[in-house]
Order: C-alpha cells, then structure tokens, then sequence
C-alpha cells in the first residue's frame, strides 16, 4: 500500500506521517487538492490507529435544544428563529425536565444542549435549567452552551467568562460542545454570520475553559463558500490552540446542509468532500486524541465507512436532533445503541461504549 500512496505524489507526506511529524499547511493543500480519497484515507487510518487502535466509540445520549429563538440568524442556519416568527419556541424550566424524564429508562449518560442566543431569557434561567436536569438525572454529564452561547452568558452575568464558568460548573455543567467555531477566517464570518462571536472570541471562551477544568470540543462547518486555504488556517488555529491547552477532546467536521437556509441554492457535500475533511483532519490535527464522523450530518452508512478514514468515534444514540433536520437532514433522529454496535462491529473495529471523558463504559 505505501508504494500505492507514494504514486499518488504523497512520499513526503507519508514519511511524516509514519514519523509522527506533524504537516504543514502546504502538506494540507496537497491533500486537499487530491482526488485519490483512498491514498489520503490509508494515512489518516494509520493516524487513527496509531491513536486509537481498532476501537470505535459511541455514546448513549439524549439532545436538549432549549430554544430556537436568535438574535445572530447567520445564513447558513435554519435551526434560528427571530422570536416573532411562528416557528419560533422556548422551553420552561419545567419543560427541560419533562425532556429527561421521557428518557429515564434509557441508560443516558450525556445530555447535550445547547440553543439560540436568546434576546430575553435571563442569566439565572441557564442556572436553572443545569441544576433541573441534576435534580432528575443526579448522575448524567451535561455538556451544554456552545462558546457563542458562554459569552453571552457572561455579558448577561456582566462577570468574565471565567467567572461564568465556575458558576456554570457549580449547577451541574460538565464540558462544552464544539459548536460555534463554523469557519474561523473573518470574510467568512463577515458573509455568513455577522452577528456572531468572531472566531478569536471563540478560542478565547475555549482556551478560558479548558483553564477551568472544562474540556470541549471543536467544530468547523465546511462545503459552502470557505477555501481550502481558509479550512486550513481553521484546522492550524485550533491545533496551535491544542498546544497551549490540550483541552480539546474530539474535532468533528460538520457538512453543510443548505435547505431552508439563507444559503440554499448551494449543493449539498459528497461522499468524497466528506471522506476527505474527516481524513484531512484526523492528519492535521495530530494533537487532537478523537475525531467524529457524526452520523446525524453524513449518514450512518458514510460514518461507518469514515472509521477506516481517520474517524474513531460515531457520536450516539442522539435521542432527537433538530437542528441539523430544520436544515433538510434525512437521517434519523435518533439510533439505537444496537444499531450502532452492529455499524461499528460491520466496519471492522471494537465497539466501546464511553462517557463525555472518553473513559470506557462497556466493550462488546
């Protein structure tokens, strides 16, 4: 296979990455640029192994989208509402817990949530609604409020995001999701999402939560009007972010799904674009210990084939995805655990069970 790989122009490259040397921007170009998506994916693959092994992981989940109600309406979402529109929606306190209380005889043991940047609602709800899913699940870990969603909350607060932080975590906040990053480059930020916290501001929450003992997760949306280049210099913030923190737990690429967004007349990402960021990443980001191939955005059939293409990790069970779906998504909503065991174990690697930490609950 290494004769195969150095055909397709990636000697160099391969060295490296069998040296466990990490690649420059140019070395991410030239992937990029490949269309020998098999070649790119044995690399990554002996990056994913080399970290990993053969295990695969999943978690058994449940999502909260407390509010679709936003002041940012960036073009490329179709979850955000202005809050006259009539899809518009908030829950209660009281509607949060009825949420985790459908679920109680599922073995959740991660709720992820996260919402608009609600013009209204007051700093002390976000207080309220972690310490209501504590009070029905004492044990689950929250992993809830993207970066953008934590630095309104610290203007709401009027504290530092540290400050806010440290009062997040006291009510029952466990990590944080890895939404918001989108592309980090500004013309980007400027064309689609003028509103929305600039990607420094972004790193400074991330970089100001691993400080405090939070890890969390990193994201960029690709396959709308970013470049490669502009992809790349994304990919290398974060990496040198990793460097100086190692708080990161996992990256996950999300595939840009334009319907019933602002942006809808451009087409939806392939196979191959998909392959190619989840393998591009797991072969840059070579501090990062997880890579997600998230099934709710490319399918559970591309997600299986992504872990022999740098992806070690599914995501779960899901239990109810909206934002993605408001966006034209045609997966499920939610999958089994079965299901996902039997996906894992037919692509040819272990299946783990895991908590948010990534520490293993069950091998089958």
């Amino acid at each position: 296979m290494d004769s195969f790989v150095q055909e397709a122009g990636f000697g160099a490259i391969l060295d490296k990455v069998r040296a466990n040397e990490r690649l420059s921007l140019d070395d991410g170009k030239k992937l990029y640029e490949s269309n020998n998506i098999l070649a790119l994916g044995y690399m990554a693959n002996l990056v994913r192994e080399r970290l990993n092994g053969n295990k695969a992981y999943f978690i058994y989940n449940q999502h909260i989208n407390y509010s679709n109600i936003c002041t940012n309406l960036c073009k490329f979402c179709a979850f955000g509402k202005d809050k006259e529109s009539d899809l518009a929606y908030e829950m209660n306190v009281d509607d949060v817990k009825q949420k985790v209380r459908e679920r109680l005889d599922e073995p959740i043991n991660e709720i992820h949530m996260v919402g608009g940047i609600h013009p209204d609602l007051p700093y002390s709800y976000y207080l309220d609604i972690l310490r209501a899913i504590k009070e029905i699940r004492p044990d689950v870990h929250i992993q809830a409020f993207t970066g953008v969603e934590i630095y309104h909350l610290a203007e709401l607060a009027g504290k530092t995001v540290g400050e806010t932080l440290e009062e997040l975590k006291e009510a029952g906040l466990g990590s944080m999701p890895g939404g918001g990053a989108e592309v980090f480059s500004p013309r980007i930020r400027q064309i689609t999402c003028e509103k929305k916290l600039s990607g420094e501001g972004w790193i400074d929450v991330a970089k100001t939560a691993h400080r405090h003992g939070l890890n969390t997760n990193a994201t960029m949306l690709y396959g709308h009007i970013e470049t490669i280049e502009e992809r790349l210099e994304h990919l290398d913030i974060l990496r040198r972010t990793q460097d100086d923190t190692g708080g990161f737990l996992a990256f996950i690429p999300l595939a840009f799904h334009p319907k019933n967004t602002e942006m809808s007349d451009h087409s939806r990402t392939t196979g191959i674009d998909d392959l190619k960021n989840i393998a591009v990443a797991r072969l840059m980001l070579d501090n990062f210990p997880h890579i997600k191939a998230y099934w709710v955005m490319i399918g559970p059939k591309l997600a299986q084939i992504a872990l022999s293409f740098g992806a070690d990790d599914m995501d779960g069970t899901v239990k109810e995805e909206v934002i993605t779906h408001m966006a034209g998504a045609e997966t499920e909503q939610a999958l089994g655990h079965k299901t996902l065991i039997r996906l894992i174990r037919e692509a040819g690697r272990q299946p783990n069970e895991r908590d948010t930490l990534y520490n293993v609950l069950n091998t089958y």
